[in-house]
């Protein structure tokens, strides 16, 4: 790492590339508190709602890396990630002592992957996968869960705080995806135990909201229920694969988390929407 980063403090030009929902505000959050921002999306649109936030726009993921110390990547899938960080030239861009940070949520191989290529260059990868969805995004604060190198966490973690309330270092490259796992299995199976708790209560004529209420001050609350009706189940699905995927790898039965791949198929937010008056 070079000298004039092995001080965190002093990182101040950061990049966003993938300027979706998502990324936009951690963006919007990074120049909020003085970050010098450099972004770029490939559809038109985010590009000129970054631009209307004063994110300067750049033409590639490869300008986006010759401008910054510290990248976020947040795109949708592990081959994205990959055409973004390799295909693109970013990687050859940065400068040594750079960071990547991989915020799409993608297998921790990928991550691993991506980091041993990196380190031949003497640049940092991490993975920062964050959760709490969109109005946590919205309001700059996320947690970030973080694998990688502790010097490399500490140079990226200003950029990092920009939008998360907590940036937690959970162990090596791959750490940070792992968690994020492990954080959506437990969600699904809230979601899909609520859904089920709360169908009963109106089959059987209590005022869902007043149950929902009153559910939330007791030892079932959860955090799925005291959103119902605003948490969609979007990415329930893929989630599930990721971690059934982990799963088998792995060795390790998860009959659980198997079900509730399932059940989560016909869970959506019309369904959750429609217990409610």
């Amino acid at each position: 790492m070079s000298d004039r980063q092995q001080s965190a403090d002093i990182i101040t030009r950061t990049g966003m590339i993938g300027l979706g929902a998502m990324g936009l505000e951690m963006a919007r959050h990074m120049a909020g508190k003085g970050l010098d921002v450099a972004g770029f999306d490939i559809a038109p649109e985010p590009m000129q709602r970054a631009h209307n936030l004063g994110i300067t726009l750049c033409g590639s993921a490869a300008e986006v890396g010759a401008h910054a110390e510290v990248v976020i990547v947040m795109v949708a899938t592990d081959a994205q990630v990959n055409d973004v960080i390799v295909q693109s030239g970013m990687l050859d861009a940065l400068v040594a002592g750079a960071v990547i940070c991989i915020a799409s949520s993608v297998a921790p191989e990928t991550c691993r992957r991506l980091a041993a290529l990196a380190a031949v260059r003497n640049i940092g990868v991490l993975d920062t996968p964050v959760v709490l969805g969109q109005q946590a995004a919205d309001e700059g604060r996320l947690t970030v869960y973080v694998g990688g190198e502790g010097a490399f966490v500490e140079c990226a973690r200003p950029a990092l705080s920009a939008f998360g309330r907590q940036v937690l270092h959970v162990g090596d490259v791959g750490s940070g995806q792992i968690a994020k796992t492990l954080n959506n299995m437990l969600l699904w199976a809230c979601m899909s135990a609520n859904m089920e708790a709360l169908t009963l209560a109106k089959q059987l004529g209590c005022d869902v909201p007043r149950m929902i209420e009153a559910l939330g001050q007791g030892s079932g609350a959860n955090w799925s229920l005291s959103r119902w009706g605003r948490s969609t189940g979007k990415w329930a699905e893929k989630d599930m694969d990721v971690a059934l995927d982990l799963a088998q790898a792995a060795k390790v039965p998860v009959p659980l988390a198997a079900l509730v791949d399932q059940l989560m198929k016909s869970v959506n937010q019309e369904r959750m929407k429609a217990l409610l008056p």
